[in-house]
């Protein structure tokens, strides 16, 4: 039997992927370092579709139809190459190895740019979706060659998942361009999470709304524009009574987020791109925060509070909903505006409507927020920042005033609100005729000659600091 394409790596993400292509009607060869783990599956899901078992890697190349295409589950880093490594003189030109891993997008690039050598097709493919969602329908953001998603593109358009009858599966762009959106769409996921968080503490340690309560809240909620998986599980998280004690799961949970890697990445590249993602950095560094458990001790015994005897207004439930909208619709604008960067840095044709169409069903992030986000891009005038698209700019106008009221409530009540705050922040930055920038040059000017620029002229000037105070133009010396 001639299979459609191989899986080497096993463990849950793999395993399922597997499972999904071969219910979609695909026979898919198996493959697993310990061959346990092929066995265990095929006794257990075999009946999903047609499998073929492999012990060797030689075996699984030799059960695949060519073009052959071998899907790499394994972690992201050195194990991905020592299988690649393995895999490659197998392998003949034409044929195709695709990571769905979490891999870092330079080393997809430096992968894809290896493999060419050989005439070998290498796929970077951002899987988004979890466990539930490589079984049953990922967003799936592949970049590579565009030779190679035209061979391996029906399996993944056929696996993922549908919204409107269309699949949340296009090609991206080449090289590492998938692993690159997937890592951004990690890092709005990382604010859009940090940003629920907080509307939770204000919500009770502002208005004293205990989580059952908040639970029927967010579920109203996610009949609206907020509608989305991440608001419809923490409605469910919320409501959660942890078996053993009777109290609310999360008053039993310890209060300090874990992370991955994904987001930490995101805000790297975009430092390293001169991207303003400052939400969702902020969403990173709240993680960080919340995991210094000894400091955090030891701040409440000698840190002082100074909190405000603030009442809080009627409309405070209301006024967290529309910040909480307003935050999480500058994660998004923040993560598109660094994906036009680095579409510039690394000569990527990225297409904002399709990309943001992609997160529409199957991803973590996925949320009613997206059918508007994709008008937007797909509109004949495509919007230079998502918030300046007509219907986004009216959404932030008529809930700018309870943003405001509820990041001003929360400071004075001492309820950290980070995301909240620099969201609100980045929007009054973009916005303002003019920023405190003018001052940071004339320091750098006079610490480091660094020069500066005009108003009123072209070019670029440096002030004499330690002699008359006079200007001269600088001369160009690159």
């Amino acid at each position: 039997m001639s299979a459609h394409i191989g899986v080497t790596g096993l463990a849950v993400m793999g395993a399922n992927l597997a499972r999904n292509l071969a219910r979609n009607g695909f026979t898919v060869a198996l493959h697993n370092r310990s061959v346990e783990k092929t066995d265990a599956l095929l006794a257990k899901h075999g009946q999903d579709g047609d499998f073929v078992r492999t012990e060797t890697l030689q075996e699984l190349v030799d059960s695949l139809e060519k073009p052959r295409r071998v899907l790499i589950m394994v972690k992201a880093g050195k194990p991905v190459d020592s299988v690649i490594e393995q895999l490659e003189p197998l392998l003949e030109p034409g044929d195709i190895i695709i990571d769905a891993g979490n891999s870092h997008y330079e080393d997809t690039r430096r992968r894809e740019a290896a493999l060419a050598k050989t005439d070998l097709h290498f796929v970077g493919i951002g899987v988004s979706g979890g466990e539930e969602g490589a079984l049953n329908g990922p967003s799936i953001m592949p970049g590579g060659s565009r030779e190679s998603y035209d061979a391996l593109g029906p399996l993944l358009e056929k696996i993922a998942a549908h919204v409107d009858g269309k699949p949340c599966c296009a090609w991206i762009g080449t090289d590492g361009a998938g692993h690159f959106v997937k890592m951004v769409h990690n890092g709005i996921e990382y604010a859009d999470m940090q940003v629920i968080g907080e509307a939770f503490d204000l919500l009770r340690s502002g208005a004293g709304i205990e989580p059952a309560d908040q639970s029927k809240i967010f579920e109203e909620w996610n009949k609206g524009e907020l509608a989305s998986f991440l608001i419809e599980i923490s409605a469910e998280v919320l409501g959660h009574v942890d078996a053993k004690t009777g109290k609310p799961f999360v008053d039993v949970v310890v209060d300090a987020a874990g992370q991955k890697g994904t987001g930490r990445w995101t805000v790297i590249s975009a430092l390293e791109l001169g991207s303003p993602t400052s939400g969702i950095a902020e969403s990173v560094f709240a993680r960080a925060l919340s995991s210094q458990a000894e400091q955090r001790k030891l701040a409440q015994e000698l840190l002082a509070g100074g909190e405000a005897a603030v009442e809080v207004p009627e409309t405070f439930v209301e006024d967290v909903r529309q910040a909480l909208y307003a935050s999480k619709l500058v994660s998004y604008a923040q993560g598109l505006d660094m994906l036009t960067s680095a579409a510039k840095e690394y000569g990527w044709d990225l297409k904002l409507d399709e990309i943001a169409s992609l997160w529409r069903g199957g991803c973590i992030i996925r949320a009613e927020l997206l059918k508007e986000i994709t008008k937007a891009y797909a509109a004949e005038e495509k919007p230079a920042n998502l918030l300046f698209a007509p219907a986004f700019t009216k959404a932030i106008a008529d809930v700018l005033p309870a943003w405001r009221r509820v990041v001003s409530t929360a400071v004075q009540l001492g309820i950290p609100v980070p995301v909240f705050s620099s969201s609100l922040a980045y929007y009054d930055g973009l916005r303002r005729k003019r920023l405190p920038a003018a001052v940071i040059q004339g320091q750098r000017d006079l610490f480091g000659a660094h020069t500066y620029g005009r108003v009123d002229a072209e070019g670029t000037f440096h002030t004499l600091w330690g002699e008359d105070k006079s200007e001269i133009e600088a001369v160009d010396t690159h």
